[in-house]
This record gives C-alpha cells, sequence and structure tokens, in this order.
C-alpha cells in the first residue's frame, strides 16, 4: 500500500544517505546537456541493454502530452540500438494521453505504472523484470536528482542527469517555475554535501 507522501519522505532519507552519489552524478555531467546529447550507442558499448526514460523536461516540458519533434528523432536512434521492447517510460505522471500517443507512434515502448512513484526503486525493478535483465544494466533518464537520479542509484541501475531540461514557462508557468526551483534547490543541497 502507498502511503500519501512516501516519495517525498523516501527522497530526503534516500538523499541523505546517497548525497556523495548524487554528488558524484551532478558533478560528472556537462551543465548544459540534454536527452538529445545522450549517444544511444556508446551506452549500449558500456553494457546498457534498457532505457528507462522519465517525461517530463526529459522528453517534453511539463504538461506536454507528446514529445517534442527533435526528441522523437532521438527516440528513433534509441529504437534502432535497443528496440522498442527494451525502452521504458518512467514517470511519476503517466497520463492517458501520453500512453495513448507512444501507442500510436511507439507501440512497443511501455509505460511503467501501478508502482510507487521515484525516488522509491519499484518502477525499476519492474522494468528489471519485464525486461529480463539486471537492474545494473537499465539507464534511467532523469532531470531530477531526488527522484530519478536517487531511484536509479537506490536501486542498483546507472543513471544519466539531464542538466538542461526542456521548460516551457508560456504552457504551465506555476509548474514550471516551480520544478526550476526544486531543481535549483536539489543542486544546491547535493552540492553543499548535506543536507
Amino acid at each position: 500500500m502507498t502511503l500519501p507522501g512516501e516519495h517525498i519522505l523516501a527522497g530526503f532519507t534516500l538523499g541523505f544517505r546517497h548525497r556523495h552519489e548524487l554528488a558524484r552524478v551532478m558533478r560528472n555531467v556537462s551543465v548544459d546537456s540534454s536527452v538529445l546529447g545522450i549517444d544511444p550507442l556508446m551506452f549500449k558499448s558500456l553494457g546498457i541493454t534498457t532505457l528507462a526514460l522519465d517525461f517530463d523536461g526529459v522528453l517534453a516540458p511539463h504538461g506536454f502530452d507528446a514529445p517534442l519533434p527533435e526528441v522523437c528523432e532521438w527516440l528513433c536512434r534509441c529504437v534502432k540500438t535497443f528496440g522498442e521492447q527494451d525502452i521504458f517510460i518512467l514517470s511519476n505522471k503517466p497520463t492517458l494521453e501520453r500512453q495513448q500517443w507512444f501507442a500510436e507512434n511507439f507501440p512497443c515502448i511501455r509505460f511503467i505504472s501501478g508502482v510507487r512513484k521515484k525516488p522509491l526503486p519499484d518502477g525499476l525493478v519492474k522494468i528489471g523484470e519485464l525486461a529480463g535483465v539486471p537492474l545494473s544494466s537499465i539507464l534511467m533518464v532523469d532531470d531530477r536528482l531526488f527522484t530519478g537520479c536517487l531511484g536509479a542509484i537506490n536501486a542498483g541501475a546507472c543513471v544519466c542527469y539531464i542538466r538542461r531540461p526542456y521548460i516551457s514557462l508560456s504552457h504551465q508557468f506555476l509548474a514550471e517555475m516551480f520544478f526550476i526551483l526544486m531543481r535549483k534547490g536539489e543542486r544546491l543541497v547535493v552540492g553543499c554535501g548535506s543536507f
């Protein structure tokens, strides 16, 4: 049973436990990194067999129902490298509209739902089970240190931190401002090395 706010409490407790790993993740990424900078072939050569992608900020700005056009081109490259069956969407907001878009455009890319929210490891564990792979061969791509990145560290998966997420202040100003502040706060806390 999921408790209200369980993932928020987990963010604080797991974040403290894994603060050094989060700092390493943040240090090892370019300031202007976006999902388009991820080379699927390079990750495949490092032993990654499965992708877990966040949606908001990674594939499109908050509240969008479909990935941006340039991200769709990048997704096609990922499909050629990994195959649709080994790409999953692990979002804390798996809306019906998003699922329908993927069903029409990338029908074998699966959404993970019915699990506790990131940073709890349930979604990544489910991906490992569905793909039949060890968690260490899954790459979680996320723009939030205390959700997807922390969830990957906690689960024993690999992580790719997106430091330059997609935003659209004209689409959902308040939501975007909230997440801009959250991301900056996460980087500040992790950069200071303490909570």
